[in-house]
């Protein structure tokens, strides 16, 4: 559906506060990675991971809600200015560490190396699975939509995020032992831990999904399974 005036607006602006979470999430990941934790929710399990997990599970939430409110191809948007603004980030990291300490940096030219040096293979490892990942994300999620007729967001939301976040984790873990930043050793037991906290996280943000999308397609009078928003007049 078309909006005009101050609805179009409002929609304007929620699509742009989601697209800076997504890219966000997505830059963050790749810059604060080399650090590992684990966590034992309920000592039923312990979990050995990166804390760049921490915000990338976000971006599958944010693509998944927009495809719901905005259609497929404003969620591939959003999946290309992530690949720009990483690639930016990128840039900025590499000229930063050009650039000569001072003899009273807080950061010596050797810690902000040892803090960045691995960026370039994480975002290139990261830009890899993620566009692989995101778009196979966005073509799962309508292709249950189409079967489902728009109902049963649930569904689409879990079963899209699965398997693009299973091919996410594995083809990055698998750059990052290719590169030599993680030992072969820790492939399985990092793959294995990686896809069951985005399993988990992907049950706990269906909720939050429903009701974000809900609220939304009532503010905006979407009726009917699958009614999008239309931002732009192309067809």
């Amino acid at each position: 559906m078309s909006l005009t005036g101050k609805k179009r607006q409002q929609a304007e602006v929620i699509y742009l506060v989601l697209a800076a979470m997504f890219i966000t999430s997505l830059v963050t990941s790749n810059l604060i990675f080399q650090k590992f934790f684990s966590w034992s929710p309920f000592g039923l399990f312990t979990f050995e991971l990166s804390v760049g997990i921490i915000a990338y599970p976000v971006t599958f939430l944010v693509t998944d809600i927009i495809s719901e409110i905005y259609g497929r191809r404003m969620a591939n948007r959003v999946v290309l200015a992530g690949v720009f603004a990483s690639g930016f980030a990128l840039l900025i990291v590499l000229v930063a560490s050009m650039a000569n300490a001072t003899e009273w940096s807080p950061l010596s030219d050797a810690e902000f190396d040892k803090t960045f040096s691995y960026t370039f293979i994480a975002v290139s490892a990261s830009l890899a699975a993620y566009l692989l990942a995101q778009f196979l994300d966005v073509q799962i999620f309508h292709f249950w939509k189409r079967v489902t007729k728009g109902r049963h967001l649930w569904l689409r939301n879990n079963f899209s995020t699965f398997a693009s976040q299973l091919v996410d984790t594995v083809v990055i873990i698998g750059l990052l032992c290719s590169f030599g930043v993680i030992d072969w050793e820790l492939f399985v037991p990092l793959v294995i831990n990686g896809f069951l906290f985005k399993v988990l996280f992907a049950a706990v943000d269906t909720p939050i999904a429903y009701v974000l999308v809900y609220f939304i397609r009532r503010y905006f009078g979407l009726k009917g399974f699958g009614a999008e928003i239309k931002l732009t007049d192309e067809g």
